[in-house]
């Protein structure tokens, strides 16, 4: 399995182990409202990155090639979409904003994740 594979999939499994254990350790060390800022912002992102790798994968996989338009077209709509669920849980005030970030983090914390793996076995691969 080539390197690109490997990550995208340590990180897709990654993202909801991650979200789990931050809305727990969020409800268990600090208040509900930090664990619910981090349960919505962490599947709004989710989410978002699994209809995006969808969204690629369908318009690069021949032999129906989408347009560049097409995909920055849904590209922007989700974009839209995340600003306004974003600002509607905000608004509301039944989340801890930094619950909230800390949630749509995940998926950064899932990369950065699935980076370091990744360099460890690179690096392991050439000490042998």
């Amino acid at each position: 399995m080539n390197i690109q594979r490997r990550i995208l999939t340590l990180v897709t499994r990654v993202n909801w182990v991650l979200l789990v254990l931050f809305s727990l350790a969020g409800l268990i060390f600090i208040s509900p409202k930090v664990a619910l800022g981090v349960l919505l912002g962490g599947l709004i992102v989710t989410v978002n990155f699994h209809l995006l790798a969808r969204t690629l994968k369908k318009a690069l996989t021949p032999p129906h090639l989408v347009s560049p338009n097409v995909v920055l077209a849904k590209y922007y709509l989700r974009f839209v979409i995340s600003g306004v669920l974003i600002f509607l849980i905000i608004i509301s005030k039944i989340v801890n904003p930094l619950g909230l970030i800390a949630g749509l983090s995940i998926v950064v914390f899932s990369i950065i994740l699935a980076t370091v793996v990744e360099v460890k076995h690179l690096l392991l691969k050439e000490a042998v």
